[in-house]
């Protein structure tokens, strides 16, 4: 699976459905464990096992460490073939 976009809706209960090819490309099975982050509209998921490894850590200060760049001004523009390819790094 590329960087396509996919779309889901939510239920009345505020649940979401992963979509299939996601799923199966990430091994998402009932009863995994995800953390979730939310700033400014964009939501981020992470599939965790056992706990955070120290990738997912490093994953989520970079996150969090762009968007106190994106805040502070420091935050430049590109193109969604970059962000996409940028964000599949995460």
């Amino acid at each position: 699976m590329s960087n396509e976009t996919m779309f889901t809706t939510v239920s009345s209960r505020g649940q979401i459905v992963i979509p299939n090819k996601v799923r199966k490309k990430l091994d998402i099975k009932d009863g995994n464990v995800f953390v979730i982050t939310e700033k400014k509209g964009l939501i981020v998921l992470k599939k965790v096992d056992q706990g955070l490894s120290q990738d997912d850590i490093k994953t989520l200060k970079s996150i969090h460490e762009a968007w106190r760049e994106i805040e502070s001004g420091k935050g430049g523009k590109a193109k969604t073939s970059k962000f996409f390819m940028e964000f599949a790094k995460w």
